[in-house]
């Protein structure tokens, strides 16, 4: 329990405002997005608004002794954010400043707190986008995006966030505040540090201010969908298409759980009788090349036994991806606990793990409604069921270890962009192996010795 004294210093450094320290603020600072996972109440929630501030925190919670989580919208579904040894949660919210918009350098800098839709809404005047558009893009913060490496629909022809990561800016466990990189496309001085902290779940340090690449947005776009009777036509679509050196802007997959769910929630005309849809858009800068690898596109779903539709208007186009982002919210609204995994395969692998997916479903009896971005194997096995039913929560575990073995079968990974949190610490060394888990503590042994910075997440950290 942290004493009055360092609440009322917290407060003498962001502001009484920016401190809160009543249950109910402290209850909803002590979850996230992920379900079935321990969760503590944090002692205090404390909303820095610049890097200096979030200097002084830092040297006051080392000074005694205080666990930190860094935290941006909560939108997690690992567990990056829970606290779990009470301590202090780090909101960065209030951290959302757009700092500069190069255009002449293709580049923006922001505060962590910046909202990525916001970002782009911001660069668009210039002709300009921020690829990566995780499934939450409209609530998602920049700092967190980054913290998780966070992908999304355009991963496949766009890349993850990692490949759009100049700069930073991050205070260290010390309280010191480092920047590395910047704007220049080529930089190999020092490390590359930039790729150490992406991805790193708040482990290491917590970034202030980063430096992000932009690209310019393409003009022309064709957004499709194909109907499948079967998982493996679907599956091995993904595949042709890919064949076909086409690389779609996106390329997602809905099972039949969750094409009937999203019908049943948005109603806007999806077949319900399918199998499987895949939802593809190809886009780019010229009409003529975006016409031609539709074209392409389409003669793949032909000789995979697909019925498919063309969207003619914006609206329809709109309409498409309106419904693959509720993919989520709908499958939730079945039940009231929601797994969602991201078991990410080869894209060879695709129909294997579908196969598997919908097989372990059956051989536990649970509910599984399976969506993702099929173009770069990246798929979200999504579990519905009654947490207070205690047989039933003991087969979803057991389903859940399955689809790992599955996926680490077929040469995949354990997350492709959720991250590991806590959710998937238990199946960490099945990946890397203890001689990689030595590696990871060794890293956060060197630059977080007193494991100040969101303990228990990611690292099996073994206390100094």
């Amino acid at each position: 329990m942290i004493d009055k004294s360092i609440i009322n210093q917290l407060k003498g450094i962001v502001g009484e405002e920016n401190v809160l320290t009543q249950k109910v603020d402290l209850v909803t600072y002590s979850y996230d997005a992920t379900a079935d996972v321990p969760t503590e109440l944090p002692d205090v929630v404390v909303m820095p608004l610049d890097t200096e501030a979030v200097q002084k925190v830092v040297k006051l919670a080392r000074e005694h002794k205080i666990a930190i989580y860094p935290r941006g919208a909560g939108t997690n579904l690992s567990g990056g954010t829970i606290p779990l040894k009470k301590g202090i949660v780090l909101s960065l919210q209030r951290m959302n400043n757009i700092v500069e918009i190069d255009a002449a350098n293709l580049t923006a800098t922001v505060q962590p707190g910046v909202v990525i839709a916001t970002l782009n809404s911001a660069v668009a005047p210039y002709g300009l986008i921020y690829p990566p558009d995780p499934g939450t893009v409209a609530t998602a913060t920049m700092g967190g995006s980054v913290s998780e490496c966070s992908g999304g629909l355009r991963g496949l022809k766009y890349g993850v966030t990692k490949h759009y990561i100049m700069g930073m800016e991050v205070v260290l466990a010390s309280g010191e505040r480092v920047r590395f990189g910047g704007k220049t496309v080529k930089n190999v001085t020092a490390y590359d540090f930039a790729s150490l902290f992406v991805g790193s779940e708040g482990t290491l340090g917590i970034i202030t201010e980063i430096t992000c690449k932009l690209i310019p947005a393409p003009k022309y776009r064709k957004t499709m969908m194909g109907i499948f009777s079967t998982l493996e036509d679907a599956g091995n679509s993904v595949a042709g298409i890919i064949a076909s050196q086409v690389i779609p802007a996106t390329l997602e997959i809905m099972d039949n759980k969750t094409i009937r769910t999203i019908e049943d929630f948005s109603k806007i005309g999806l077949p319900v009788d399918a199998k499987a849809l895949l939802l593809i858009e190809v886009d780019g800068m010229t009409e003529d090349v975006v016409a031609k690898e539709a074209e392409a596109v389409i003669e793949v779903l032909k000789k995979n036994n697909c019925q498919y539709k063309i969207a003619n208007s914006d609206t329809e186009r709109d309409q498409l991806w309106a419904a693959r982002r509720n993919a989520l919210p709908a499958l939730a609204s079945l039940n009231n606990t929601c797994i969602v995994e991201d078991a990410t395969v080869p894209r060879s692998r695709i129909t294997d793990m579908l196969v598997a997916v919908e097989n372990i479903a059956k051989k536990y009896n649970v509910t599984i409604g399976t969506f993702g971005h099929a173009g770069d194997g990246n798929l979200h096995p999504t579990i519905l069921y009654n947490k207070y039913d205690k047989e039933e929560t003991e087969r979803v575990h057991k389903a859940v270890d399955e689809i790992f073995e599955s996926a680490l079968k077929f040469h995949g990974t354990l997350s492709g962009e959720h991250g590991i949190g806590i959710a998937k610490m238990k199946y960490l060394k099945d990946e890397i192996g203890e001689s990689g888990i030595k590696l990871m503590q060794s890293i956060k042994q060197a630059i977080d010795p007193e494991n100040l910075f969101n303990p228990g997440k990611l690292v099996p950290f073994k206390e100094a």
